[in-house]
């Protein structure tokens, strides 16, 4: 699950460290202080806070300018951002959502207004659809997006369809709680290795076991490559040190019948718009899931491109 941590940049202690102190208290958030900007970063990519609050107080262009970095980082505008500002200086308000910034809070506001707007900022990020509650990656409506800008743009891209294999014989054998283990281990996999790797990357969760990253062409094979090692790495510390030394353990298909499970592995399907055109997002989508079900036919943990050519008379499908 996403991290229950409020992250505050500002003087501390401060004017609201009170605020934040209760407000953290009564619904059990963590909250975390970093010095400077540098570390908020840090922070951010590193734990998806539930919220970062910004004390433009004394510094309103450090929350402005951070505010809006965060903003258009495909990996990090997810996190709600609140920005404090002065009291007299609702004008200031404009500048904030201007930069990004999800609530704006002023020190005119009284301690229970304050309390009630940081309340509705953190529910309105949790009951946002677009965001994953689990690994907090963007859902199906900003992957569509993210393609259509591409198409638009005239971008050569990649989309990698990645999906688990024998992961429901895992859950079924471990439970969910571990299978939910498994999906965030492999959402910060992806995260981590597109956005240290891949300029201008994405990352999406469209549910369960199945995501979407999206690279140009130049990231393509470094980025799987890194994915599928870290990831064979990585997935075996998952299973009973009984199971991990087998490489397997006996449960049921879907016929009820009993069957070696090997350990995990991981199948990326991958389209892209180099060999031939892509009109529409749909048409990427469903190409992307013909070449997932394609690589899971393949033994181990894979990537495999599509490399077919469009017939003369098709119409972008091959």
């Amino acid at each position: 699950m996403a991290a229950r941590i409020i992250v505050y940049l500002g003087p501390w202690p401060g004017r609201f460290s009170d605020l934040l102190t209760d407000f953290c208290a009564e619904h059990e958030y963590q909250l975390e202080v970093p010095e400077g900007s540098e570390a908020v970063h840090a922070v951010v990519n590193r734990s998806l806070p539930s919220c970062l609050v910004l004390d433009g107080e004394e510094d309103i262009e450090t929350a402005l300018t951070l505010c809006a970095e965060l903003k258009k980082d495909h990996f990090t505008a997810i996190v709600p951002v609140v920005i404090l500002i002065p009291a007299n200086e609702n004008e200031l308000t404009a500048d904030c959502l201007a930069a990004g910034a999800d609530e704006v809070i002023s020190a005119d506001d009284s301690v229970r207004e304050q309390n009630l707007r940081l309340q509705l900022v953190v529910r309105r990020a949790q009951r946002d659809v677009a965001v994953h509650p689990t690994t907090r990656l963007p859902g199906t409506g900003q992957i569509e997006r993210n393609i259509g800008d591409r198409l638009a743009g005239g971008e050569e891209f990649a989309v990698c369809y990645a999906d688990l294999d024998n992961f429901k014989e895992f859950n079924d054998r471990y439970g969910y709680n571990h299978g939910d283990r498994v999906i965030l281990l492999l959402s910060r996999i992806l995260r981590d290795v597109v956005r240290g790797l891949a300029e201008d990357g994405f990352v999406g969760h469209i549910g369960g076991d199945d995501f979407i990253f999206i690279v140009t062409m130049e990231y393509l094979e470094p980025c799987c490559d890194e994915i599928i090692y870290l990831f064979d790495e990585l997935v075996p510390y998952q299973y009973t040190e009984e199971d991990r030394r087998a490489g397997y353990f006996l449960g049921k298909d879907r016929r009820g019948s009993i069957r070696r499970v090997p350990l995990m592995t991981l199948s990326v399907g991958v389209v892209t718009n180099q060999i031939q055109p892509f009109t529409h997002t749909a048409q990427v989508s469903e190409l992307a899931a013909e070449m997932k079900t394609y690589t899971k036919s393949l033994p181990g943990s894979v990537y495999a491109v599509d490399r077919r050519r469009p017939l003369p008379d098709d119409t972008g499908r091959s």
